[in-house]
Order: structure tokens, then C-alpha cells, then sequence
């Protein structure tokens, strides 16, 4: 892969916009578990459009399937925003972005979906693992939060 100035531009704004958002949360709160589930949410955020936009969990990253990924962020953007960033709503918010992150996998598997590339079905089912651990990781660091404030 050979990386142009946009390449680091992307990356630069992507990692800017984590560390940002990782400030605004520890201004926010002193408490060392949703400090941490945040941070886990971020990090799991920021490798999911990283890897999917440089070199595409679906098949290559022109793959239109590798758009769904939008979905999932959506869903733990839009249930955090929701929950107004309490820890019960961050945590179901978390717990719904990984079964969405499972569900993608299970659609571009039984659709076939990126078939071509020369390691399927193992870049899917490795990346959905792996981002499934971090957003299930995040929930349960607010639970632990939310049963014991």
C-alpha cells in the first residue's frame, strides 16, 4: 500500500477526532471503567474505518458491501447520543453495535459476499471477532460501571 498526503490527511483527521473525543470524556468523568469503555469504543470505531476504508473487510475496499460497516457505527453513535451518554444507554448502545458488527458478517457470508478475495471467509470472521471482543468489552465496562457507581 503506498500512502499520499490525502492517506495521512484521513489519518490524521481519524485520530485527531478519537483523541478529541477521548478528552471531552475524561473532562467528563473521574470514573476508571467508563473511561476505559469509552476508550475501547473509540479504539474498536477508529480500527473499524480504518481497516475497512484502507484495505476493506468485504472483498477490497471498492466493495459496496464494505459500506454496512456505516450501519454499525451508526448504531453505537446514534445510541450513545440517545442515552445522552449515560452508562445504562452506552452500555445496550454497545451491546447493540456488536451484535450489528456480528450481523454484517453473517449477511456478507451467507451472500457470498466478497468471495473473491484470497482469504475468505477468514478476513471477515477474524475482523468481526476481534471488533465484536472490543464493542462487547466496552459494554461490559459500563455495566460494571452502571451496577456499581
Amino acid at each position: 500500500m503506498s500512502w499520499d498526503i490525502a492517506d495521512f490527511m484521513i489519518f490524521g483527521a481519524l485520530l485527531s477526532g478519537v483523541a478529541g473525543c477521548f478528552l471531552v470524556v475524561v473532562r467528563m468523568t473521574d470514573n476508571i471503567a467508563y473511561r476505559t469503555g469509552v476508550g475501547i469504543a473509540l479504539a474498536a470505531a477508529f480500527i473499524l474505518i480504518w481497516v475497512s476504508g484502507a484495505v476493506g473487510i468485504i472483498g477490497d475496499p471498492e466493495n459496496d458491501a464494505n459500506l454496512m460497516y456505516i450501519g454499525v457505527l451508526a448504531i453505537g453513535i446514534v445510541g450513545a447520543i440517545a442515552a445522552r451518554f449515560e452508562t445504562r444507554g452506552m452500555m445496550l448502545a454497545m451491546y447493540a453495535t456488536a451484535f450489528a458488527q456480528m450481523l454484517v458478517a453473517v449477511i456478507a457470508l451467507l451472500a457470498g459476499l466478497g468471495s473473491t478475495g484470497p482469504v475468505w471467509p477468514w478476513d471477515i470472521l477474524v475482523i468481526t471477532g476481534f471488533l465484536t471482543v472490543l464493542w462487547l468489552s466496552s459494554a461490559l465496562l459500563f455495566r460494571k460501571r452502571y451496577r456499581h457507581p
